[in-house]
């Protein structure tokens, strides 16, 4: 017997009946994002390392210990599986020029991969959805898209999500933060970290984002970026605090929400909870106007956010959000399996009626007991069992027999009663098989 292989640490199949929740949070998901205009852009897995290098900024987390890179060995080009998709948004809209006639609104949605310890909700190769507004420079669109997160949780039915804000600026008024910074941090080196002393000099800001408990009043009296803000950045920020509380959404400012990747500016967001532990961001973004020319394009504002799929799942579960597992509306009771042959065609003509009919399969020395299928019908959630019994089929018929009550709003008086049907007409009665309330 060969050696059982398995997946790779980190890098999770996701089957049935979970595969069941992904795909209703899919759906909605899309749904949303055509309510609100956004389009769906595809990007490829593997993109040139430089994008990100070039993008995230070379002494990021990211690119210095997280990325998965390797050569092409046919031409020796330098490739990585991507471990975002922002930078891919951008390199996709300067190369089939994207903006030529105005702003688009785009989602897109896929694997990303990182190489770091596999945890609750953080896994090597995870899912992300993004939303990204290209071409608007206002705070109306920072504020769409926060308003567009806050819509998803309340049609997720999620609770205890929290929104921080805050602005990093442009980037002169970034580098007078950042010396003021480095100045503030140098007179207390003897209570740094070895991870601050590493980005003392190549990347203070993160510096500020620290999980050690030990260095949260040293970072908590440091100079602010806020205080070094210029009149047009603070406008832009209380522009943006004017949307959102002329539409009810409360946040916190978090001067110290600097967010992991070095094209940000301005208005920078996280959505976050208590309750997945230290992995508590859900949802983060924020606007990155210098994204298109570090990459080779025109200068163009942009503004999105990502969330993690797997955090979403896991905080569904985490409040008993998730939806029951679908089932078909029909399961067909096959005694015979010498009738297969009549029974498959009546079988395709309603499930092209819209119809969802799970056939019951045996194999060549027959098709099981009744009991034994009946057992499955209702196992499998249908609502009705279609019986084709012999005296069925001799009439040309099917004995249409109810598994369940009425449906939640359904008049229990109306309840559906076991009545034969005609095979020769499937049309005429396919629809009293489906559900009278949505899906």
């Amino acid at each position: 017997m060969a050696e059982k292989l398995s997946a790779v640490k980190g890098m999770n199949d996701i089957a049935p009946p979970v595969s069941a929740h992904w795909e209703w949070l899919e759906d909605k998901l899309r749904s949303l994002m055509l309510r609100y205009g956004y389009r769906n852009l595809r990007t490829p897995i593997v993109e040139p390392t430089a994008l990100f290098v070039r993008g995230l900024g070379e002494v990021t987390d990211i690119v210095e210990k997280e990325m998965y890179s390797f050569e092409d060995r046919l031409n020796g080009e330098q490739l990585t599986l991507r471990p975002e998709n922002t930078a891919g948004v951008v390199r996709a809209a300067v190369e089939h020029s994207l903006l030529y006639d105005g702003g688009k609104r785009l989602y897109y949605m896929g694997p990303m991969f990182r190489h770091e310890r596999p945890q609750r909700g953080r896994y090597r190769q995870f899912h992300q959805f993004g939303a990204e507004a290209l071409g608007f420079v206002g705070p109306d669109v920072d504020a769409e898209l926060i308003v567009l997160a806050c819509d998803l949780w309340a049609e997720l039915g999620l609770e205890g999500i929290e929104l921080e804000i805050n602005s990093l600026g442009q980037p002169a008024e970034r580098q007078a933060h950042r010396q003021a910074l480095i100045t503030y941090l140098e007179g207390h080196a003897d209570q740094l970290d070895e991870d601050a002393k590493r980005r003392l000099h190549s990347n203070p800001l993160r510096i500020l984002d620290t999980k050690n408990p030990a260095m949260q009043a040293l970072v908590n009296a440091a100079p602010r970026l806020m205080d070094h803000l210029g009149a047009e950045s603070l406008e832009h920020f209380n522009r943006l605090r004017g949307l959102l509380d002329a539409h009810g959404i409360g946040y916190r400012i978090n001067p110290r929400l600097v967010r992991g990747m070095d094209y940000y500016n301005l208005s920078v967001f996280e959505f976050v909870t208590t309750q997945l532990g230290s992995q508590g961001t859900v949802c983060a973004g924020g606007r990155y106007d210098g994204l298109f020319e570090q990459i080779g394009g025109k200068a163009a504002p942009a503004v999105g956010w990502a969330l993690g799929m797997e955090r979403i799942l896991e905080l569904l579960k985490e409040q008993g959000k998730l939806p029951g597992q679908p089932a078909p509306d029909a399961y067909a009771v096959v005694p015979d399996a010498g009738s297969v042959p009549r029974v498959m065609p009546v079988l395709r003509a309603l499930r092209q009626q819209g119809v969802q009919v799970q056939m019951h399969a045996g194999g060549a020395d027959g098709m099981g007991s009744m009991k034994s299928q009946f057992k499955k019908a209702d196992a499998s959630g249908a609502r009705f069992a279609l019986i084709f019994g012999p005296d069925e089929l001799a009439q040309g018929c099917v004995s249409v027999k109810p598994l369940r009550g009425p449906r939640p709003g359904e008049d229990a008086a109306e309840a559906p009663a076991q009545v034969s049907q005609p095979l020769a007409d499937v049309a005429a009665w396919a629809q009293s098989l489906r559900p009278t309330i949505p899906r």
